[in-house]
């Protein structure tokens, strides 16, 4: 690849840190494919996401049947949600159409790819494995899941807000967020105020899960209203960047991966086990190091005020 097209494509990504290696050589050049195609009849980049959620839906049919072939289509339209996954905040950042709108709904549209594929893997399973297998994707789903990804991608935002300041990151604070929804009326603003309705609680159980971090937030609130000191950054990031690899796993490629081999080989259990078992371990895992390391740089917040 030339120079110019890597420098294009880098400009892209959110940033190298939070990139997975995956990511780099296949999703975000392919994106970036159709992110061009995409640009060339001023398609908004919401758009390419409800495409992505049809994409995903259709995938999550095909894995109801025990065919290969179908479930091999069912992995190829997977595969093309993700790059469509990946083409809407690329057509965001080139274009500047980044709306909170769009980041909302980029979220929504994993849930839904995922619940289609919890429902279609129970619904097979059930012939051998009667309703418990309900009870094993139920959990998985709703509360294995849920919090896996909401951790991992409250992390990555952490650690952009960090790296590139408030511009750079999609952090937001829950309080802010109710305030905002309570200034909303259903009559003139109904659409956003579900959405935000949602995208609150989303951030709320955010922030429930990371306390160490919430007290580290409050307390540079306070000492550092206006801007933090760039030794701060410096070592919240060396002490994040490790972390980002685990964060990576617990998004998309890993469980992808996991779950296109166990309904090829006719043994979909085989992905809401793993995610009960192995990426769980590793959600924890990062959790208590991330809640650490917070602690760690608020114990030495007296360090860095002489920086400022």
């Amino acid at each position: 690849m030339s120079e110019k097209k890597t420098n294009k494509l880098a400009a892209t990504f959110k940033s190298q840190d939070t990139e997975e290696w995956l990511d780099i050589h296949f999703t975000r050049p392919l994106g970036l494919l159709w992110a061009n195609f995409f640009n060339l009849f001023g398609t908004h980049p919401n758009v390419v996401t409800i495409l992505s959620i049809l994409l995903g839906l259709g995938a999550g049919i095909c894995f109801y049947f025990t065919d290969f072939w179908t479930n091999l289509l069912g992995v190829g339209l997977l595969v093309w949600a993700n790059l469509y996954d990946s083409c809407d905040g690329q057509l965001a950042r080139m274009t500047g159409k980044k709306t909170r709108w769009g980041r909302i709904l980029d979220g929504f549209a994993g849930d839904v790819w995922f619940f289609a594929i919890y429902v279609a893997i129970s619904l097979r399973l059930m012939p051998t494995w009667g309703p418990w297998i309900w009870v094993l994707t139920v959990v998985t789903g709703f509360i294995f899941h849920g919090k896996q990804c909401a951790l991992a991608d409250y992390y990555r935002n952490i650690h952009l807000y960090f790296l590139k300041g408030k511009d750079g990151s999609e952090l937001d604070r829950s309080d802010r967020l109710t305030a905002e929804f309570q200034h909303l009326t259903w009559r003139r603003d109904g659409a956003w105020k579900l959405f935000l309705f949602f995208y609150r609680n989303y951030t709320r159980s955010q922030e429930r899960l990371t306390p160490a971090f919430q007290r580290l937030r409050n307390a540079l609130a306070e000492r550092f209203p206006k801007a933090l000191p760039q030794p701060l950054r410096d070592d919240f990031r060396a002490g994040s960047l490790p972390l980002m690899k685990w964060a990576n796993i617990l998004t998309f490629n890993t469980r992808a991966i996991v779950l296109y081999i166990a309904v090829l080989v006719d043994e979909p259990w085989i992905y809401p086990v793993f995610e009960a078992t192995v990426m769980n371990a590793l959600m924890l895992y990062m959790w208590r190091r991330h809640e650490n390391l917070c602690r760690r740089v608020q114990a030495n917040l007296d360090t860095y005020e002489t920086a400022v």
